[in-house]
């Protein structure tokens, strides 16, 4: 009789848990860490492009030393901050955004500074490298944005009721996003 009870308290420990939306919840919290995996890759890929960069402009015996140095630099800061996907919050995705953004910036100050150099452009590598960088920049908006759609998702699940109390008895907390830099809802202003 007893091991009839303990079953019937199983089954309906069982049923309550997956009716009060814990399944649903982890779910979208590994949907979550899915898609910030999806966005490391991407930012990865722009990191695996910057030494093929480096070693096609580092052929150009002119070219400034220190605008490779900061390239190289801005890459090495950029690899090393890495976040745990099941503790994302706003501020640490910004540290991690504000380290791709200076390798972005070192990146695009280089590509300024190769327009100097008429023969290296016309190198078919460099063209094919420049291709790659400006398609991998198009992947990291594409996974940014799946991300804050995940975490969307996920927030808006664990929010409602009655979800909201199995996220609180469980320790389902809220996903940061990935968010613009201030100032980039003004259009730059560019004069000739």
């Amino acid at each position: 009789m007893k091991s009839i009870i303990r079953l019937l308290g199983i089954v309906l420990i069982a049923g309550t848990l997956s009716s009060c939306g814990y399944n649903s919840m982890v779910e979208k919290r590994e949907a979550v860490s899915k898609e910030w995996a999806n966005v490391e890759s991407a930012y990865q890929r722009r990191a695996d492009l910057i030494p093929n960069i480096v070693s096609t402009v580092k052929g150009e015996a002119n070219f400034e030393q220190e605008t490779l140095t900061k390239v190289i630099e801005a890459r090495a800061k950029a690899t090393s901050i890495q976040l745990d996907p099941s503790k994302l919050n706003e501020a640490d995705i910004k540290k991690f955004e504000d380290a791709q953004n200076e390798l972005k910036g070192s990146l695009s100050r280089l590509m300024v500074t190769v327009e100097k150099y008429p023969d290296l452009k016309a190198t078919e590598a460099f063209r094919e490298l420049q291709a790659q960088l400006e398609g991998t920049e198009n992947r990291i908006n594409t996974e940014r944005n799946r991300f804050n759609e995940a975490v969307n998702d996920y927030n808006a699940y664990i929010a409602k009721f009655p979800a909201v109390m199995t996220a609180k008895m469980f320790g389902f907390t809220s996903k940061g996003y990935f968010q613009a830099d201030k100032g980039s809802e003004k259009a730059p202003a560019v004069k000739f």
